[in-house]
């Protein structure tokens, strides 16, 4: 019988990756009868965060300050999972030592109190980082399981100073769920855990939303770039390709999906305004707005430096878009194979640390990218409008299935 999970996030639902995981395995559970609650990180001025189908009062949030010095349970801006995040954030590396200790205090504080009130059967939690590494000092006899979406492997190395914190605290979480195979075993040489404690889950996507029917007619000279304003994201050097593809494409148009914050995202976002008319910014979009895009667009790239799996891509495959990016692990490796010959792959340049370019590489890349960019829109106005990819494989039901399956298992 299903039972009462308690789902953590310690940044904002709903503006990355994990907080689209969370809601859609909110969402899957309800519909499977789990009773639930979460805990997220938010400005304390978002007064009724949303985290799926959850009613307000079971969604119980550590207040951030909207700006450093500001109101909230913590007087810095929630700290994201990449330095770069879609909204104000704290950098971990540039957190003091105060700052980490009542960012620790706070979060058990808050932990324990909504523990004690709603009594869960099992916790589970995003990012292998610090909030998931302080679990077992609060419900040390509640099964704790740990989706793993790459970025705190990363931030390890961005952060070393926590590193083994969050290494010896992780390490005792019950199961952990991750996208991808080679995860898996990153996971299992970081935390030195046991191979029968981490299950691969895949990412997901909602085929109610993202899908072909009845679209209008995708214009092969649409482009879309959905994500961050940032480096690591490829995004200075898709502007390069952009701008010679449009000698020879004068109609081509580049649809610009998300946001950012901080200086790098602000001189992307100066650069980015001054090519209007040809490239048009949408800021951060719902699910249904960026479907509806996606549905207008014959190319979808992403040149990004690091990913997990990149849902977005699934998304945009399901909407009937082709596809242009990088030959990550994730991209080859889980969706490759189910978009076929819809999808150009250009080669990574040379990378230091996880997601910085070499600059030698750095032409060679954006001519790659140019090519790749420009098969794709030769290959859309020629053959039109594409079906659906077949991605079964990658609805959130399938997901959830195997993340229940944990959650049974660890209770019986």
């Amino acid at each position: 019988m299903p039972g009462r999970v308690l789902h953590i996030l310690s940044q904002r639902p709903s503006r990355t990756g994990s907080g689209v995981t969370l809601e859609a395995m909110v969402r899957q559970a309800a519909r499977a009868g789990w009773h639930q609650a979460a805990v997220v990180g938010v400005p304390a001025h978002e007064t009724a965060p949303r985290v799926g189908t959850l009613a307000a009062s079971a969604i119980h949030a550590v207040g951030f300050a909207a700006e450093p010095g500001g109101a909230g349970d913590l007087d810095f801006p929630v700290p994201g999972m990449s330095d770069v995040m879609p909204y104000v954030s704290t950098i971990w590396s540039t957190m003091t030592d105060d700052q980490l200790a009542r960012y620790r205090t706070v979060w058990r504080q808050h932990l324990a109190r909504v523990i004690a009130d709603f009594v869960p059967d099992i916790l589970h939690t995003h990012h292998i980082w610090l909030v998931s590494s302080l679990l077992k000092d609060v419900a040390p006899d509640i099964p704790i399981v740990t989706t793993c979406h790459s970025t705190g492997l990363r931030q390890m190395g961005l952060t070393p100073g926590l590193a083994d914190e969050v290494r010896r605290g992780c390490a005792r979480n019950d199961h952990f769920c991750v996208l991808r195979d080679d995860h898996g075993t990153l996971l299992r040489e970081s935390l030195q855990v046991d191979a029968a404690r981490i299950t691969v889950i895949g990412a997901g996507y909602r085929p109610d939303i993202f899908h072909r029917d009845g679209a209008v007619t995708a214009n092969a000279e649409n482009l879309l770039y959905t994500g961050k304003y940032s480096h690591a994201k490829g995004l200075p050097w898709l502007l390069d390709a952009f701008l010679r593809l449009t000698v020879t494409h004068p109609g081509l148009r580049l649809h610009i999906a998300g946001s950012g914050a901080g200086n790098e995202a602000e001189a992307l976002r100066h650069r980015m305004e001054s090519l209007a008319p040809a490239i048009v910014l949408h800021g951060q979009l719902s699910q249904p707005q960026l479907a509806d895009l996606m549905r207008r667009c014959a190319v979808c790239v992403l040149p990004s430096f690091y990913e997990g799996v990149p849902l977005v891509l699934v998304e945009a495959a399901a909407c009937g878009c082709r596809l242009v990016a990088t030959a990550l692990p994730g991209v080859v490796d889980r969706i490759q194979p189910h978009v076929a010959d819809r999808l150009e792959l250009v080669s990574l340049p040379r990378l230091r640390g996880s997601d910085q370019p070499v600059a030698a590489d750095l032409p060679r890349f954006t001519d790659d990218l140019t090519d790749a960019l420009a098969a794709a829109i030769d290959q859309a106005a020629a053959a039109g409008p594409q079906p659906s990819a077949p991605l079964t494989p990658f609805s959130w039901e399938s997901v959830f299935g195997r993340v229940q399956g944990v959650w049974q298992d660890l209770l019986t």
